[in-house]
């Protein structure tokens, strides 16, 4: 059976919940990246979430509503195991300015998010096929780096650390517990974690390395 990819009036009022405003663009945009996300599910594992409403309020909504805390313009954003996008891939739908580097280590995930990248007709966006300590950044460093049920969170760390600017953040998609624990490590500067809407016990939480 195949599933019918919601109309722009429900992708707008579903993403109003999570803050974002949207545009008959950007909706389009958000259908064509769902129908990608389904049909290349059906031949690799991309998303356990095959309910096209779900998927806008899962991971379009719940990556999308972070966004007016990321500085614009001309920032620089690395996603950390980006897996199908989200919530990278995503961000960069309304955040045009932002320079995106994804950073997928799976083949097959990281051709999908070149696929997308190709079909939405999206600039500055580079995919990284390999892992986090194995891209090789230059003399740019970023202004944020996200990660969404990353996991490795103090490896993950670790490496974020040496690879952000003097006033740089992270962004962490978490669980509630994995939320505070993190709060507690040192050498970062840490915000409360911000509850998502709709979300029982999913947090976003900031944080600054001290330097």
């Amino acid at each position: 059976m195949t599933l019918k990819v919601p109309a722009n009036s429900e992708i707008a009022a579903t993403l109003l919940r999570y803050g974002v405003s949207t545009t008959p663009e950007l909706c389009a945009q958000v259908r064509r990246y769902i129908d990608l996300l389904l049909r290349w599910n059906k031949k690799i594992s991309l998303t356990t979430v095959t309910d096209p409403s779900e998927i806008i309020r899962f991971h379009f909504g719940e990556s999308l509503f972070p966004a007016k805390s990321i500085p614009v313009p001309h920032s620089r954003l690395a996603d950390v195991g980006s897996g199908p996008g989200f919530p990278g891939l995503a961000l960069k739908l309304i955040l045009e300015d932002v320079e995106i580097v994804l950073i997928e280590s799976n083949a097959k995930k990281a051709a999908f998010l070149s696929e997308v990248t190709r079909e939405l007709g999206l600039n500055g966006v580079e995919v990284f096929r390999g892992r986090m300590e194995d891209y090789e950044m230059g003399s740019k460093p970023f202004d944020l780096i996200t990660a969404r049920a990353l996991g490795q969170h103090e490896k993950f760390l670790a490496w974020a650390f040496t690879k952000l600017k003097l006033s740089g953040f992270v962004a962490l998609w978490l669980g509630e517990e994995d939320a505070r624990a993190i709060s507690r490590l040192v050498s970062w500067r840490w915000h409360e974690p911000i509850k998502i809407p709709e979300s029982q016990r999913r947090f976003i939480l900031f944080g600054s390395p001290i330097k």
